[in-house]
């Protein structure tokens, strides 16, 4: 493509008690706008066209998901956690549509695709084995009850679901066992991305030796009691419990009551002064439980961490801020990964990750495609065991013009390359095998004014990409994408530009990565000025300080992290977004996502009109909303660049939160509510819903 970026523009310095009687009936704010987005059907696994009654639907692809910890363990004649999905996939919006599947004797998958009242208010469905109960986008909502999981009943997934409200006005409620998911018996089910909320008794119990239980993604918040587990003198249940985002309730957060094997990992428990809800207490390890607790995040919690004395519990690497009481552990507890891997996030990034990542997505995937299921799949791994030592290699290996999906996984291990996906190979993924993100990564130094090992010039801005990406319909997933160009070591260059990723395509979709640089981390562009280039990011961290996401593509930023990153001398000052976006044209959304980092207060910009090579027919746009700003981000969040001025440009924030937030001004214009309605995550893609293959 042509050189668009500037590669010479200057470089910048870039006890059980309650505060009220009344109690929150809605979600906290960040949970709420997460939820009631109106992306829902029409942006979710169906659409809007789904039908009022319960319908058959070919089986989507998500359907073959499969849990881990505890629940992916084979035993009791299970073999790990799968769900419906050898059964059919119906779509149901009525109870009785819901109970009729749901206590089948036959597996099914079921897709929730609208709100359903329980009747009468505090029903729990007894759900059969063999079962997927799962929300389509954010629609799938469970009002006034929710479901119960009997004695032997097993092999059951409930995902990405709202169960809420079914508050009786008593606070801790000892007439009505009202629960959003109560299991007595049960074994190998997996609760997933679900936002539960203010019931009338738990959240979630676990009970009665249930057992390969694994509980993850979820929001768990304003209840007086957030999970339960034990109503057992027995010792024999193994149950994971990470990634949950626990939020202002009072106690069992959780309370593990003789458990065989208890892996917690990876948790958020907060609770924010000057509410109507107190913590009594943390994580409570009872009776004869083995816990192991890691790499958590304990934020203003009371007791954060108990222990009875028969109990053992292990804690490593957690984090513990503004919290008081006990804190304890001791005793010998168990290795996790005796039983199943898994991948510990930083304790430092959990907030961050969950309140961005937990909680109903708005897409799990679409129906599966006949060029999915015919994907070509290449591996590559550095140590030889796969079928290319390079990424690139994997890439030339793709004949021109493919018409269906080709899939390169890529072990784990460090790959210093450059790659380019050129515009004649659609369909492409590129896919790390780890078990985390970090676990794969393509990483080159190249900056705009290095000179080129041919010496045919300096590599420019565009150039310098570690990956550059030119062919439509491309996926990245699970892996790390970075430019190491060292700022601090080379002083003396003039171009300090460092891609790390570049697209110039349409239909790429950027799901579960890491993005990182320094200055102009992520270019999002176009093929040329008057193409078009729609870019989905989702789930992700961008990592940079100055300009660091830039370009002209029409681009969504959802449920991310923009992590905002010192210069090279420690100093910080930085600019979030350089858009360069054609007018009549949508340029940046940042939304459902944190802004972030160690960094002064009051040192970044959200943004600046990129009027690349001073062409004033441009006209830039980013628009950030329903996201948290951190203390970093200046009260005048927007400045001017290149002798252009935001002011006669596009830039706006809606129903922001946190301690960058800031009410409307001259310096900070502010969508209205009708004017937000335009500017949601499918309005910004055009008929496009991504969907991983």
């Amino acid at each position: 493509m042509t050189e668009q970026h500037d590669s010479n523009r200057p470089h910048q310095p870039g006890t059980h008690r309650r505060r009220r009687v009344g109690v929150l009936v809605g979600a906290p704010t960040a949970l709420a706008l997460a939820v009631g987005l109106a992306y829902g059907g029409s942006f979710g696994l169906f659409g809007a066209d789904a039908p009022d009654r319960a319908s058959a639907a070919e089986a989507p692809k998500w359907a073959a998901d499969t849990a881990d910890g505890f629940a992916s363990v084979n035993a009791l004649g299970q073999k790990g956690t799968y769900g419906g999905r050898d059964g059919k996939t119906v779509t149901v919006k009525t109870l009785a549509d819901l109970e009729k599947y749901a206590t089948a004797s036959e597996p099914y998958v079921i897709v929730v695709a609208g709100t359903i009242a329980m009747d009468p208010k505090g029903k729990e469905i007894k759900v059969a084995s063999d079962k997927t109960i799962v929300g389509s986008g954010t629609a799938g909502h469970i009002v006034g009850g929710g479901f119960f999981l009997g004695q032997g009943v097993h092999n059951v997934i409930i995902r990405n679901l709202t169960i809420r409200d079914a508050y009786m006005g008593t606070w801790n409620d000892k007439e009505h066992d009202f629960d959003a998911i109560q299991m007595d018996g049960a074994h190998h089910v997996w609760i997933d991305h679900n936002d539960l909320r203010n019931m009338a008794d738990g959240l979630i119990d676990s009970r009665k030796d249930t057992t390969y239980l694994t509980v993850s993604w979820n929001k768990l918040s304003h209840d007086n009691k957030a999970f339960g587990i034990g109503w057992t003198e027995n010792t024999t249940a193994d149950l994971t419990i990470h990634h949950n985002w626990i939020r202002e309730t009072e106690q069992r957060n959780p309370s593990t009551d003789n458990v065989a094997h208890a892996h917690l990992y990876n948790n958020y428990l907060q609770d924010d002064a000057g509410t109507d809800i107190t913590s009594s207490y943390g994580n409570y390890a009872r009776g004869n439980t083995r816990m192991v607790l890691e790499n958590s995040y304990f934020q203003g919690v009371n007791n954060p961490v108990t222990k009875d004395a028969t109990a053992a519990l292990v804690q490593r690497g957690n984090v513990f801020s503004g919290t008081s009481g006990r804190n304890e552990s001791g005793g010998t507890a168990f290795d996790p990964k005796t039983y199943y891997s898994y991948t510990l996030d930083k304790a430092a990034d959990v907030p961050a990750l969950l309140k961005s990542g937990a909680g109903p997505r708005t897409s799990l995937g679409t129906t599966t495609t006949a060029s999915a299921e015919a994907a070509t799949t290449l591996t590559v791994a550095k140590d030889g065991s796969g079928q290319y030592a390079t990424v690139q290699k994997a890439v030339d290996a793709v004949p021109a013009g493919n018409a269906s999906r080709v899939l390169i996984q890529v072990k784990p291990g460090t790959y210093r390359e450059t790659v380019k996906v050129p515009a004649n190979k659609p369909h492409v993924t590129i896919q790390g095998t780890g078990g985390s993100r970090k676990d794969t990564v393509i990483v080159e130094g190249h900056a705009a004014g290095m000179q080129k090992p041919d010496g045919s010039g300096t590599y420019g801005t565009s150039g310098s990409a570690t990956v550059a990406v030119e062919a439509d319909d491309f996926q990245a997933r699970n892996l790390t994408i970075s430019n190491d160009f060292d700022e601090k070591a080379n002083q003396s260059l003039s171009g300090h530009q460092a891609v790390a990723l570049r697209t110039a395509a349409d239909k790429v979709f950027l799901d579960g990565i890491i993005v990182s640089g320094d200055q102009d981390t992520l270019l999002l562009d176009s093929a040329a000025k008057g193409a078009v280039g729609r870019v989905y990011v989702r789930k992700s961290y961008v990592v940079g300080n100055t300009d660091f996401v830039f370009g002209r593509a029409t681009a969504v930023l959802d449920q991310s992290v923009l992590t905002l990153k010192k210069r090279w001398d420690g100093t910080s000052q930085g600019y979030v977004t350089a858009p360069s976006t054609v007018a009549g044209g949508k340029g940046f959304l940042i939304a459902n996502s944190v802004v972030n980092g160690d960094v002064s207060a009051r040192s970044f910009y959200l943004g600046r009109p990129w009027h690349a090579g001073g062409d004033a027919t441009l006209d830039p746009q980013t628009i950030v909303r329903n996201t948290e700003l951190s203390v970093a981000i200046k009260a005048a969040p927007w400045t001017d660049m290149g002798g252009f001025s935001w002011k006669d440009d596009r830039f706006a924030e809606h129903a922001n939160t946190g301690a960058g937030s800031g009410s409307s001004s001259s310096d900070r214009p502010q969508l209205t509510a009708q004017q937000a309605a335009g500017y949601e995550v499918a309005d910004w893609l055009g008929g496009w819903t991504p969907s991983a293959s």
